[in-house]
């Protein structure tokens, strides 16, 4: 992978990312993604984010090569601090973490997002905090996609400010309300892996010496939740 072969999950982010606008992303890595959106003009520029000494350089590098630090700034800095007032940043995107962790970056500088109308989110795990986090701060899901690429599945979250975002139930928070209605053959494939391995943890737990009552009550009920999600959409 480079600036000019974006992976599906990375290529998926940038589709989502508007036509002029001022892109910050936020854990960049070789800023691979601002990079590549930059040299097809889709941004009119941004900010590469990243709190890692080693990959901050990787970005700094690949900007100078390509001959874009007039348009993209690589910065040092933990989370949304990468983003300043006078860059005036309108998307942000942040791929390839953890759910909590996103949402946690989101959460501790939310004031830096003042001028962001869209977020681009791509979690590898612990997509519901994601959701949680876009409906109670002000943002509207508006699409969400699923890819697969080397045997894992991205779950990519594309949401808009909103005055008044909808409200999810516990089930579309997991599932995802489009990932829901949509039910593709690689959300199935998901769900049906994930299922078996919660089958397995929970013959695991049981066989304990000790059963943690608790543990047991919980996975159950999780098997019991993708079971009817399954059978309704029709795997």
């Amino acid at each position: 992978m480079d600036a000019d072969h974006l992976s599906v999950r990375l290529a998926t982010v940038a589709d989502y990312v508007p036509m002029g606008s001022r892109l910050a992303d936020i854990g960049t890595d070789h800023a691979y993604l601002p990079v590549n959106l930059a040299k097809r003009g889709k941004i009119a520029g941004g900010v590469a984010g990243e709190v890692v000494k080693g990959p901050f350089e990787n970005a700094q590098h690949e900007i100078n090569k390509e001959g874009l630090s007039d348009r993209i700034t690589a910065r040092l800095a933990n989370g949304l601090q990468a983003i300043e007032a006078d860059d005036h940043i309108d998307t942000v995107a942040i791929a390839g973490m953890g759910g909590t962790l996103i949402a946690q970056i989101l959460t501790q500088d939310f004031d830096r997002l003042a001028g962001v109308n869209r977020l681009v989110l791509q979690p590898n795990v612990g997509e519901k905090n994601v959701r949680q986090f876009l409906m109670t701060h002000g943002f509207q899901l508006i699409t969400e996609k699923i890819v697969t690429e080397d045997g894992h599945d991205y779950e990519i979250l594309v949401a808009d400010r909103a005055d008044d975002p909808q409200q999810y139930n516990a089930e579309e928070l997991r599932f995802g309300p489009y990932l829901l209605a949509e039910h593709n053959a690689i959300f199935m494939a998901k769900w049906r892996r994930e299922l078996a391995r919660t089958k397995q943890i929970l013959a695991q737990v049981q066989s304990a010496k000790e059963v943690p009552a608790a543990k047991v009550a919980e996975l159950t009920a999780e098997i019991k939740e993708i079971e009817e999600v399954l059978q309704r959409v029709g795997a």
